[in-house]
């Protein structure tokens, strides 16, 4: 019980840097060298892009948030690979009446690492 205690007490008490970021239309809360599956991106696998819509930043406790975005704040990332997700059963039915729809669905993805967090 003492070790789970002490663990917790570091893990909060750690100074880990995180933002949340607008991706291609969603936000997710990154950490660097975080890997995340995001929409497909129209960038070269290896290549590194920069998002500059940073909408909060925490640098180990202290917070910044944006208006609607932090000023001079950016992630910049490296596409890994581009893939497509898992396949999407969409099924529609109307009862009594014999109709039934069976439809597939893949999303493109990207799969991108988080190499550093640029803010104020």
């Amino acid at each position: 019980m003492y070790l789970c205690n002490l663990f917790y007490k570091i893990l909060k008490n750690s100074q880990i840097m995180y933002a949340i970021v607008d991706i291609a239309g969603q936000q997710f809360k990154v950490e660097k060298n975080q890997k995340v599956f995001v929409h497909r991106l129209s960038a070269e696998e290896g290549s590194k892009v920069n998002f500059d819509n940073v909408l909060l930043i925490d640098n180990g406790g202290k917070v910044n948030v944006g208006t609607p975005s932090v000023s001079g704040a950016k992630v910049s990332a490296t596409v890994l690979n581009h893939l497509k997700g898992e396949k999407v059963l969409v099924f529609k039915k109307k009862r009594r009446k014999g109709y039934q729809k069976l439809n597939g669905h893949r999303q493109y993805l990207s799969y991108i690492q988080i190499d550093e967090i640029i803010g104020k």
